[in-house]
C-alpha cells in the first residue's frame, strides 16, 4: 500500500478530516490531499508526527514488512493477470514495476511477475519490446543471487531461454552452472546449445546419453511400481507393468534379453511353467547379444566399453546357477525341458 493510501486509511479510521489533520500537523489541507492522491510526499520530519497522530507505527505508515505472505503475493498476481487482459501492456507493466518498487526484496513476487509479464510480451508480440527485455533481464540477474534454491533454479531456466531467444548462446551456456550436474535438464539444455552452435556431433552424443539414462531411470521406476503390485498381490497390474517394461526395452532398442527378462519373475510367482521355460531359453540364447544396444542407431555417437568374452561366460554361468536354484525353481524338477535347459 502506498504512503498516501495508508494515511487516508488510518485518517478515516480516526474519523478525522483532511482539514483536521492539517491543523494538528501545522500544515495546509491541500498538502494532505496531495499526499493521499500520491502527488507528493510528506517531509521526512513529519513522518513520526503523522504516525503518532494516526496511532500507528512508522513501519505501518511506510508499509514495511519483511516478506509478503503467500496470500498477498497471489492477490497481486491475480490483479496483474487481470490488468494484462483488460489494459494495454504498457499500462499493466508500469503498474507491475511500481509494485516491485514497493517490495524490492520480495523475490517470490519478482519472480512470478517477471514470468507472467515476459510470457505475455511474447504472446502479444508487443512492438519495441527491447525496453521490456532489458528490465526483465535485470530482474533475472538479481534473482540469480537468491538464497532460495528453487527461485535460483527457475531463474536460471528462464534466463537460459531468454539468452537462447536472443541467440546469445555463450551466455545461455553459462546459466547451466546453476543446474546440478545430476539434473538431466542441464544435459538437455547443453545439447540444445550444441545444436544451435553447429556442434552437431556433440549435440547427438549428449542427446543420446540423455536418452540412454532416461531408459535406465524409467525402467527401474517401472520395476519399483511392479514390485509394489507384486507385494499387494495385484497380479493384473503386475502383468501390465511387466508388459510395459518389455515394450519399453523394445522401443529403446535395448535388445532381446531386456525385452524378455521382465516376464520371468511374474511367471515364476504364478508357476506358469511354459512361460518360465520359454523365457529362460530366450534369455540364455540372447546373452551374447546382451549389449546389442551398442550397435543401435539410437546410440551411434556414444562410446561403450567392449563386451569381454569372459564377461558373457560369467553372466551365462550365473544365469544358469540362478535357474538351478531349488528354492525358486524346485517345482520344475520333473520337467524334462528344465532338465535340458540347466545342462545347456
Amino acid at each position: 500500500m502506498q504512503l498516501g493510501e495508508v494515511i487516508r486509511k488510518y485518517r478515516k479510521i480516526k474519523n478525522m478530516t483532511q482539514e483536521e489533520m492539517a491543523t494538528r500537523l501545522g500544515i495546509t489541507a491541500p498538502a494532505v490531499n496531495k499526499w493521499e492522491n500520491g502527488n507528493s510526499f510528506p517531509d521526512i520530519t513529519l513522518l513520526l508526527p503523522i504516525a503518532r497522530l494516526l496511532g500507528i507505527s512508522l513501519d505501518t505508515l511506510l508499509s514495511f514488512q519483511e516478506e509478503l505472505t503467500s496470500q498477498d503475493i497471489n492477490k497481486i498476481i491475480l490483479e496483474a493477470d487481470a490488468l494484462l487482459k483488460e489494459k494495454p501492456y504498457e499500462q499493466a507493466f508500469q503498474w507491475a514495476k511500481k509494485k516491485l518498487e514497493e517490495y524490492p526484496n520480495c523475490e517470490q513476487l519478482i519472480w512470478q511477475i517477471t514470468i507472467i509479464f515476459e510470457a505475455q510480451l511474447k504472446i502479444q508480440e508487443i512492438p519495441d519490446s527491447q525496453k521490456y527485455d532489458t528490465y526483465f533481464h535485470s530482474l533475472y540477474v538479481q534473482l540469480l543471487q537468491s538464497n532460495n534454491e528453487t527461485i535460483r533454479n527457475h531463474t536460471a531456466d528462464a534466463l537460459f531461454n531468454f539468452y537462447m531467444r536472443k541467440n546469445q548462446y555463450k551466455k545461455a551456456e553459462e546459466c547451466l552452472d546453476y543446474f546440478s550436474k545430476q539434473n538431466p535438464e542441464r544435459k538437455r539444455k547443453q545439447a540444445e546449445v550444441y545444436s544451435k552452435t553447429n556442434q552437431i556431433i556433440k549435440a547427438y552424443k549428449t542427446y543420446e546419453e540423455l536418452l540412454f539414462s532416461y531408459y535406465r531411470m524409467i525402467d527401474s521406476t517401472l520395476h519399483g511400481i511392479y514390485m509394489l503390485a507384486i507385494n499387494e498381490k495385484n497380479m493384473k497390474k503386475a502383468h501390465m507393468l511387466a508388459d510395459k517394461q518389455k515394450e519399453f526395452a523394445k522401443c529403446f532398442e535395448m535388445g532381446k534379453y531386456y525385452e524378455v527378462s521382465s516376464q520371468l519373475e511374474i511367471a515364476t510367482i504364478e508357476k506358469d511353467i511354459d512361460t518360465i521355460i520359454a523365457t529362460m531359453k530366450e534369455m540364455l540364447a540372447s546373452i551374447e547379444q546382451i549389449c546389442s544396444f551398442c550397435q543401435s542407431p539410437l546410440y551411434e555417437h556414444m562410446k561403450f566399453q567392449e563386451t569381454r568374452t569372459e564377461f558373457l561366460k560369467e553372466l551365462k554361468h550365473n544365469l544358469l546357477k540362478c535357474f538351478c536354484d531349488e528354492e525358486n525353481y524346485g517345482f520344475l524338477k520333473e520337467d524334462r525341458r528344465w532338465q535340458e535347459l540347466i545342462h545347456y
